[in-house]
């Protein structure tokens, strides 16, 4: 689909279809990205969109723990050396 660039105000933007809008799912918010000489347009509302349901699953499947448990745990040479109770 080919649009034309109108001036708003000191602006310059583009219409887009109504059926385009509805679509997309796009309501009052969007996030534009320049990737690549493109202009990419996405509704914000999608940014985030389910990550409850992938921690939950995560949580489910044991794979929510820390990578570095075992550096963490084991007491260091500041801990034996510095640190005074």
């Amino acid at each position: 689909m080919k649009t034309k660039v109108i001036r708003i105000g000191n602006s310059q933007g583009v219409r887009i279809p109504k059926t385009l809008i509805e679509e997309s799912g796009i309501t009052d918010e969007i996030e534009m990205i320049l990737r690549d000489n493109e202009i990419v347009l996405r509704s914000a509302e999608t940014t985030r969109k389910d990550w409850g349901v992938a921690f939950e699953k995560m949580a489910e499947q044991g794979d929510d723990g820390l990578l570095d448990q075992e550096v963490l745990e084991k007491p260091s040479n500041w801990d034996e050396t510095e640190w005074t109770w």
